[in-house]
């Protein structure tokens, strides 16, 4: 095991690109070949300027924006750039139908003028260390079930070592190349992060669902924050006494613009990629999984929509939530079709052929394939059923929230419980359901309820249904072949259910009963499937998951053995961590006789504006501008217009959501914000020839803040090189 640990950081710390642009690296390791290409193909900072522990570099410039998506730092004052869709749910938080921020757009023409964004939060990256040797040491002999419950144990034992809880420090272990390496991220925490600014939804969603990982693309998909803390520098909770953070390292703004074949790095936290999948995965994903996600979400879509056209004030209250649904929604649509049109399984069979060969006389390696075989011969069969207990059950937000309180009955009829346990879990209860009703449209849930009782009664198989279930629902509403029986069913839940119900939930809170609880329609029906989901199949989902991933290390340290040349091109996957991609700016041809170009510019959103439509209609103010041609320092000289997003080759997946975009000298040219249809098998297979990053040129971010938002102040606190 020893042997291992020297030869995994060997090859991460002397890989080279594995193939055009592809490759997630980490700032720590990354090795002087990487560096040297990246400076032959125009980087002009130093490996210390990219990452240094001891003093302020690059990476001090990067944060994890509110968990899911990338920031940078802009200013000496702690203003933040990402995307508009990352800002999206404090942008809706923070709006009214009197002051509707995500409608018409925000400008704080000060500091005071600064909204608090709530919850959100930002993470710095402090430093990072590699616990290999000391989590490998420990887990000597294990396998299966025993490796994991033993790992799970010595990573939360690291964790805690390496937080400081008093200074905001948080450390998380990330298992990487699927547990043959473990390098702990240090973090500290600012919790005081204030909205800035943002564009009217028409142009930071400009091309709504139709545009989604497409390319060409027009949006002006940003948002501006910043950081707060005390005065001497320390995180802390949102207090008018708290004054704008002095970071270590902030980004220029280049307004140079940018040319086909521009050298481009890409800084950020990828959330997920599992690049060495088997060909067993690759065939459940699109036979089964997504499919049957993408069918669910769909019908998820249609009912919220088709409120969100009725009622401006609905469509606030759904935007967020509709947003997060319809991205992957179409994402994971697009990874099935180019996994199928390019063979990925055929190409993973393959390569596992050639594993099991070398394998054969190795009795480490030998029956891998053997067992994953096996354990997805066992899996499969109740992999729709999940899907439909998570995007399905789950993805009614009534029939989220009833889900949510199987922890409160169980404390209720928990033995010698005390009256101060069940009022603590009620007290708890109430809070979620507070947040729960003010995101909740009773019209569409219905109709999703109704819908998903009906399609999971027709999918799911009958022997794995909740017992009963369907037999009452027949004998009280109808044929179960028809839609209006469970529309009636559903009807009765949202009559009835003291969950929505202000009177029946405080009469409830007064005198908490778990017969009452468990009596509620909507409890009762989330119970059915989850009690049954629980008690069943997901047992059967996490002995799935326990032999994967046991394979899967299995496999990988296999790979790198059988073949160490291969070994030295390999990268760890995306784990929400922070990586550098490099790469350049480029067009590409996506079809025979079709070539896009690299941009896209002010002529071609123009274009595409349509007066009152959903999608493509443009704000009044922002035409007037626009077709003045009132482009000012940000035009670009070459195009003689605005340019409004570029393209580059390199590889990000979702969480470099508002990642900079960054040029060979350290200057700030884009925001990532998408990629393209083309290549949505990224987070499974990287496609070298199609793979494209679609970023928001800065120069038409701050073109909407200066001549759209007047918001000179903003300009005025960045330093920008021209």
């Amino acid at each position: 095991m020893k042997k291992l640990f020297i030869a995994l950081t060997l090859f991460v710390s002397v890989a080279f690109k594995a193939a055009a642009d592809e490759g997630m690296w980490l700032p720590l390791l990354l090795g002087q070949q990487v560096y040297n290409d990246m400076v032959k193909k125009g980087l002009k900072l130093s490996k210390d300027q990219l990452y240094n522990v001891n003093k302020a570099s690059l990476k001090d410039a990067i944060v994890i924006f509110g968990g899911g998506c990338t920031g940078e730092v802009v200013s000496n004052q702690g203003m933040i750039f990402t995307n508009h869709h990352c800002g999206y749910g404090v942008i809706a938080g923070a709006s009214t139908m009197e002051h509707n921020y995500l409608k018409d757009g925000f400008y704080a023409k000060n500091m005071g003028e600064e909204i608090p964004g709530g919850s959100l939060s930002v993470q710095f990256l402090v430093r990072i260390d590699d616990v290999t040797k000391e989590v490998m040491d420990s887990l000597k002999g294990l396998s299966g079930q025993e490796r994991v419950s033993r790992q799970n144990a010595v990573l939360a034992s690291i964790n805690r070592r390496l937080s400081d809880t008093a200074n905001a420090i948080e450390t998380r272990i990330s298992p990487l190349f699927k547990g043959n390496q473990f390098l702990a991220f240090v973090y500290q925490t600012y919790r005081d992060v204030r909205l800035v600014g943002a564009p009217p939804e028409a142009l930071g969603k400009f091309g709504g669902d139709t545009d989604n990982w497409e390319w060409p693309r027009h949006t002006a998909d940003f948002a501006i924050f910043r950081v707060y803390a005390t005065k001497d520098g320390k995180p802390a909770r949102y207090s008018t006494a708290n004054v704008p953070l002095k970071p270590k390292w902030s980004l220029p703004v280049s307004l140079k613009g940018v040319k086909d074949g521009d050298f481009a790095m890409v800084w950020g936290y990828p959330g997920g990629t599992n690049r060495y999948e088997s060909s067993y995965g690759i065939k459940l994903a699109t036979d089964i999984n997504n499919p049957t996600l993408v069918q669910l979400r769909d019908m998820r879509l249609k009912y919220m929509f088709e409120e969100m056209k009725k009622d401006p004030a609905i469509k606030l209250q759904l935007a967020d939530s509709y947003a997060g649904i319809a991205n992957y929604w179409k994402f994971y649509e697009g990874e099935s079709k180019q996994l199928i049109k390019y063979d990925v399984y055929g190409q993973k069979t393959k390569t596992e052929a050639a594993f099991n060969k070398w394998a054969a006389t190795k009795p480490e390696y030998q029956n891998i394939f053997r067992d994953v075989d096996a354990a997805y011969a066992a899996w499969r069969p109740y992999a729709m059923h999940r899907v439909y207990i998570t995007e399905g059950v789950l993805g009614s937000p009534l029939l989220a929230f009833a889900s949510s309180l199987q922890g409160l009955n169980n404390t209720m009829v928990k033995a010698g419980v005390s009256s101060a346990d069940i009022k603590k879990a009620v007290d708890a209860a109430t809070a979620s359901r507070k947040n729960f009703i003010a995101s909740h449209n009773r019209t569409s849930d219905r109709n999703i309820i109704a819908a998903v009782m009906q399609q999971y009664y027709t999918n799911v198989p009958r022997d794995q249904q909740p017992l009963g279930l369907y037999d009452a629902i027949k004998s009280e509403y109808g044929s179960l072949d028809k839609t209006s029986t469970y529309e009636k069913y559903a009807d009765e839940i949202f009559k009835n259910t003291m969950l929505l119900d202000d009177r029946k939930w405080n009469d409830f809170v007064r005198n908490p009963d778990a017969t009452v609880l468990q009596q509620d329609l909507a409890y009762n029906l989330a119970s059915a499937y989850m009690i049954n989901y629980q008690s069943k199949y997901l047992p059967r989902y996490q002995q799935f998951q326990t032999a994967n991933n046991e394979w899967g290390r299995l496999y990988l340290k296999g790979i790198m053995e059988m073949d160490p040349a291969k070994a030295k091109m390999m990268y760890p996957d995306a784990t929400f961590t922070m990586r550098v991609s490099y790469g350049k700016v480029a067009s590409y041809n996506p079809r025979d006789a079709v070539r896009y170009d690299y941009v896209t510019t002010m002529k071609g959103m123009l274009d595409k504006y349509k007066p009152g439509d959903y999608e493509y209609d443009l704000p009044a103010t922002f035409l007037a501008k626009a077709r003045a041609k009132d482009f000012g320092q940000y035009k670009d000289a070459a195009r003689n217009d605005l340019v409004t997003c570029f393209i580059t080759t390199n590889d990000i997946t979702g969480g470099n959501s508002g990642s900079p975009v960054i040029n060979g000298n350290g200057e700030l040219i884009g925001l990532a914000f998408d990629g393209n249809y083309e290549a949505l098998s990224h987070k499974l297979a990287f496609d070298k020839d199609l793979n494209r990053t679609i970023n928001v040129d800065i120069r038409f971010v701050l073109w909407c803040v200066d001549k759209l938002g007047g918001a000179t102040n903003i300009i005025k606190e960045l330093n920008i090189r021209k």
